[in-house]
């Protein structure tokens, strides 16, 4: 006999607990919401700082949090045990269809490792991203996470590339990347009404300025390279706004390092229009973060990543994007003009969360 009853909706738990991840739930939600899907957000507060997580709920019109496990902050070991016994109980409450974890934190490793101990599969977004830094934190929590997924959801073809010499391509997936997806549409918001963004720069009306981020313990954890870094800011030939993540206040603090003088000006950390904002009105970028070196790409202002290497190679392509690693070059190409060739779309064309969406239907459906 056909039952009159509905079939049950599908339901997928997001785990989150960092900026970057806040930014990628937002078209996610969206699409999940489009499609009836059952979504239980779970915030893990591994960004335990007002700005750094609860304010981007409200900015991005995010549906507040399901569960919210105020974790904090800690060592990677603390942090990482931490969320994962604190999601056990939570997984056995809810039995999502899925978990999807984000990108490459504390909170994407134990959310993935929770998951597939209780048997649920794992969709990890941003798969097959690869730095091949193994002194990277982030890049233990991307291969591991990618290892232990069902789904390897991944933003570009590079990203596939990677997952088929794991030995993981029946997995994997090319999606796009869901950051286009809100860059784009916050981009057009603030272009169309400037006072979206409700941002004012610390530096004097019409004035060039670089937007800067630091926060990678490579920079920051040492005091001889963190305070390097903040001199070569210093130095360079236009103001710098420097968006200070809670590690980096706390270690400039610790180790008696100013992080205003000079050119540069400290501010808080943004909200994401703002800091989209920020970055248009630039003349470029200098950062250490992943996300704002694709964010700067995408908002087509010329980006220095103070790092060896990127997870975001299609960036350096005619020099949109240029390694400094060991400062020596920061200071001639910092305020350099954007090149002049076409630009590619290697990170898709804004449609990438209802791609996600859609996977997740139908790889339940043969599951």
């Amino acid at each position: 006999m056909q039952s009159d009853s509905p079939l049950k909706p599908l339901s997928v738990m997001s785990i989150v607990g960092a900026r970057p991840q806040f930014v990628k739930l937002a078209p996610v939600a969206k699409a999940f919401s489009d499609r009836g899907i059952r979504h239980i957000i779970v915030h893990t507060g591994q960004h335990y700082d007002e700005a750094m997580s609860d304010v981007f709920f409200a900015d991005l019109s995010i549906p507040a949090p399901d569960v919210h496990l105020g974790v904090g902050s800690g060592s990677h070991g603390v942090q990482t045990g931490g969320i994962l016994a604190a999601l056990d109980p939570i997984m056995e409450e809810y039995r999502p269809d899925w978990v999807l974890v984000y990108g490459d934190t504390n909170t994407t490793v134990a959310g993935a490792l929770a998951a597939v101990k209780l048997h649920i599969r794992v969709a990890h977004l941003e798969s097959g991203l690869r730095s091949y830094n193994r002194r990277m934190p982030e890049e233990h929590n991307r291969v591991l996470t990618d290892h232990a997924a069902d789904l390897l959801l991944a933003p570009t073809e590079v990203a596939i590339s990677h997952l088929a010499e794991e030995g993981l391509a029946d997995r994997a997936l090319l999606v796009g990347d869901v950051m286009t997806d809100v860059c784009y549409l916050v981009r057009d918001s603030i272009l169309a009404s400037p006072q979206v963004s409700q941002w004012t720069s610390p530096v004097a009306t019409g004035l060039p300025y670089l937007v800067a981020t630091i926060h990678r313990a490579e920079n920051t954890d040492d005091p001889e390279r963190l305070g390097n870094i903040i001199s070569a800011l210093k130095d360079l030939p236009a103001d710098v706004v420097l968006l200070t993540h809670p590690r980096l206040k706390a270690r400039a603090e610790s180790f008696g390092i100013e992080l205003s003088g000079s050119s540069l000006h400290a501010a808080d950390p943004l909200p994401y229009p703002s800091m989209v904002a920020a970055v248009l009105g630039s003349v470029g970028v200098v950062t250490d973060s992943g996300g704002l070196q694709k964010e700067a790409f995408l908002l087509k202002r010329p980006c220095t990543t103070l790092r060896t290497e990127t997870e975001w190679v299609e960036t350096l392509t005619d020099g949109w994007n240029v390694l400094d690693p060991d400062l020596s070059r920061v200071r001639s190409i910092a305020v350099r003009p954007a090149p002049i060739t076409p630009q590619q779309a290697p990170y898709g064309d804004g449609t990438a969360a209802q791609a996600v969406a859609q996977a997740l239907i139908d790889h339940a459906a043969h599951a």
